[in-house]
């Protein structure tokens, strides 16, 4: 998908042709952006896997189960086995997890290792073996290589907030964690080598428009911390509000457990003075609450910025669910919760054949699978032992209807992306790439490279002998300029991630769209 996936596949692609590791590049230009973790993971798959879709999204995907899997590991060692198979589940069948496994970002792979780092330190708070030191070591550096700083603040702010909440000042001061930070910049030097290399050492090139600019710097400071302080030049007016915003629909249905979950913690806290009793845990809570005000000062925000923190919020919301199941006192919303649930996954699968048979007409299997799906969960839902407990149905349901999102409702509209079918075509044409060029195209051409496997580069000026990709006012300026000229494919190109009503309406979706050509001038 169009732009941020379909960017780092292409990223990857080039690092995979090039075998050049240690710098990034993106379609032939220097790239600093994003630290190169995610690049390395998905050249291993697209060496196992060649340069395709799978080869480029196994990686991401592994590291969304092990996110799941850290999240049950720490959830049982804070709360017992069932709560953490019930953080598990919640993390599972989010929306913003099927979102993740189909548009693949950094975020999978950082809130794996993110989760992962936190279980380890928890590990080692309770027994120091040298595996969890050393996976935890690890979990920190690697997180630190895909998307930056943020992936060592996030445990800082969960294992800090717990202990000084416990008066843990053995575990804050032990020096032993100067070894731990040793460590992680030994393993932090490949990618340092890289930045240097590329960027510091050559202080004439530049960097979105500008020169002298510091590799090391804006990765450690500007790219994260910049974007707080106003040195980034980043800023989309987001506010703190934003993220939550936004976890309205990629925490569901989970979100409505959530808010009460924190405002039932930071009760308990007051009423306890602000000093957790020896079976209270604050990793959960204070990391998501001290990780969202971060995020949230940002003056760039994006909604899937908050997903790192995704598996301390399913591990709250699980002890919460756990008080609910446990205490009479919480009988009534535990009848709230099962109704709740209920109804919200009735409007999902409501939801899912209205994107099946008006917004997309997939045919008739498709309203046979979905038929088959919804009466499948009403018998489950209406089975004693499973309305017990409380939050399967509503995972079930999720997991039911994203099954039709992603098999029906991403492909119908991924066909509306210039970059996946004009690549194709030019692939199974054998036409060369440096003789194709994209015209007075304002739209994301991010996905043409990957899927043409080359390089296509923009032109102001058309020439004989060679292939234009372009939409109608380009088509009109080779009508005027040449004669001899041959249209080889089209369609209609829409900017997917940036849905409106007038695309989603299928009477009106022709006038949303723009219709583009490849065009060979002879």
């Amino acid at each position: 998908m169009d732009v941020d996936a379909s960017q780092y596949a292409e990223i990857t692609r080039e690092m995979v042709k090039s075998g050049d590791y240690l710098h990034v590049y993106d379609r032939g230009a220097d790239y600093l952006d994003k630290p190169p973790f995610l690049f390395w993971a998905s050249a291993l798959g697209m060496k196992l896997f060649g340069i395709n879709n799978i080869g480029f999204k196994i990686p991401s995907i592994l590291f969304a189960l092990l996110a799941i899997y850290a999240t049950y590991r720490l959830a049982r060692l804070l709360y017992n086995e069932n709560t953490a198979r019930v953080a598990a589940l919640i993390l599972a069948s989010c929306q913003g997890m099927f979102l993740m496994t189909n548009d693949i970002r950094c975020d999978t792979i950082l809130m794996a290792w993110v989760i992962t780092a936190i279980w380890a330190i928890k590990e080692c708070e309770l027994n120091r073996r040298w595996h969890f030191v050393l996976l935890g070591v690890c979990s920190l550096a690697f997180g630190l290589m895909t998307k930056g700083p943020i992936a060592l603040m996030v445990p800082i702010f969960a294992v800090m907030s717990d202990w000084v909440l416990k008066r843990n000042w053995k575990h804050i001061f032990n020096p032993i964690h100067l070894w731990d930070g040793f460590l992680i910049s030994i393993l932090l030097i490949p990618m340092c080598i890289g930045l240097y290399q590329q960027f510091d050492m050559h202080p004439e090139k530049t960097v979105n428009g500008l020169q002298h600019v510091s590799g090391l710097r804006f990765f450690f400071w500007t790219q994260s911390f910049g974007r707080i302080t106003g040195e980034s030049p980043w800023q989309n007016g987001a506010d703190l509000s934003f993220l939550l915003v936004n976890m309205l629909w990629s925490f569901l249905p989970w979100i409505f457990v959530l808010i009460p979950a924190l405002i039932y913690n930071i009760a308990q806290l007051i009423k306890h003075k602000f000093k957790l009793q020896p079976q209270q845990e604050w990793m959960s809570t204070g990391g998501f609450l001290l990780a969202y005000l971060a995020l949230g000062s940002s003056r760039y925000q994006l909604p899937h910025y908050i997903f790192v923190s995704f598996p301390l919020a399913a591990i709250c919301c699980a002890g919460f669910l756990q008080n609910i199941s446990q205490n009479i006192t919480f009988k009534k919303w535990h009848v709230f919760y099962a109704t709740f649930f209920t109804i919200v996954t009735l409007i999902l699968f409501a939801a899912a054949l209205l994107l099946i048979t008006y917004v997309f007409k997939c045919g008739m299997l498709a309203i046979i699978l979905w038929t088959i799906a919804f009466a499948f969960w009403l018998y489950m839902v209406f089975t004693k032992k499973l309305k017990e407990t409380l939050i399967l149905p509503a995972a079930l349901g999720m997991a039911c209807v994203n099954f039709f999102v992603t098999n029906y409702f991403y492909k119908n509209l991924l066909s509306y992306e210039v970059g996946a079918k004009v690549g194709y075509f030019i692939k199974e044409h054998n036409i060369p790439c440096n003789n194709i060029f994209a015209y007075k195209m304002k739209d994301p051409l991010n996905a043409l490279p990957f899927y043409a496997q080359g390089i296509i580069n923009r032109k102001d000026s058309l020439h004989q002998n060679a292939y234009f990709l372009v939409s109608n006012q380009g088509l009109d300026d080779i009508k005027f300029s040449f004669k001899d000229f041959e249209v080889l494919t089209s369609g209609k190109l829409f900017k997917v991630s940036e849905l409106t009503p007038e695309f989603l309406n299928p009477a009106t979706r022709n006038n949303a769209c723009t219709p583009y050509f490849l065009v060979h001038i002879k």
